[in-house]
């Protein structure tokens, strides 16, 4: 893991295409911004289309450049899904940039005992198996690209391993590892693999987990939102392969 600021250029993405799962996401939605407000053309990817609508709507009136807006529910995608989204990325856009990984399945904190079988594989699929099949569907487009970068979200390593947390904090360390074996096996090339440990953000996600928490003394996500674009950027090649951790 590495510290150190996260600060890109204000063009740092013009030009560059970034697609973004969980788009209309606390997390999603303020990396989606992040990345427009840097130039990008994002491309905004969720399961619920008028949310996705919502926030295309809301980025325009902002006038923001505009994005594009793709349907992908990953818990029903098949690998078919994600060759037609890469093939329309390529068709209408003529390259991608970026991903960011930011969709996550958290369905609360519950003991293995009793952890529903069919919440624990949503939690393995959604958070590992689909950025699997995404980005190995995307990673010619992000090949052709002259500078390109993955950006996985971890969480911390030492809370989701404690009791309780079942599939999430399962799902979690294995996307920890599954990135470092991409970056290993990106380590030189235009395609960079890159985590990001955000500090505690005032997220649907974290009210659920951490109950009866006053999670407005947390900040918004913008603050992990822009190290993200920093790790998008040209700017972020310095931390290949590493975990931007943004805890302190």
């Amino acid at each position: 893991m590495i510290k150190r600021p996260a600060h890109a250029p204000a063009d740092a993405l013009a030009e560059r295409v970034v697609l973004v799962t969980g788009a209309y996401g606390g997390l999603g939605s303020a990396v989606a911004h992040a990345a427009a407000h840097a130039g990008a053309t994002v491309i905004l990817a969720g399961r619920r289309k008028r949310q996705l609508e919502q926030l295309y709507d809301e980025m325009v009136r902002q006038q923001l450049p505009e994005p594009v807006i793709h349907p992908l529910d990953l818990e029903a995608a098949t690998p078919a899904d994600y060759e037609a989204l890469a093939d329309a990325i390529e068709r209408d856009l003529g390259r991608l940039d970026g991903i960011v990984h930011a969709a996550v399945s958290f369905t609360g904190l519950t003991p293995l005992a009793m952890h529903k079988p069919d919440h624990f594989l949503r939690a393995m699929h959604v958070n590992v198996s689909a950025p699997f099949a995404l980005t190995q569907a995307c990673l010619p487009l992000l090949a052709g690209a002259a500078d390109s970068a993955v950006v996985f979200v971890h969480d911390d390593p030492d809370l989701v391993a404690r009791a309780h947390w079942g599939g999430y904090g399962a799902s979690k360390a294995a996307l920890e590892r599954m990135a470092e074996i991409l970056h290993h096996e990106n380590d030189r090339g235009s395609v960079r693999v890159h985590g990001v440990l955000p500090a505690p953000m005032r997220t649907a996600l974290r009210r659920e987990a951490y109950f009866g928490e006053d999670t407005l003394m947390h900040p918004l996500p913008d603050v992990t939102a822009e190290a993200v674009v920093y790790l998008l950027s040209a700017e972020g090649a310095g931390a290949r392969g590493a975990v931007l951790d943004l805890r302190a």
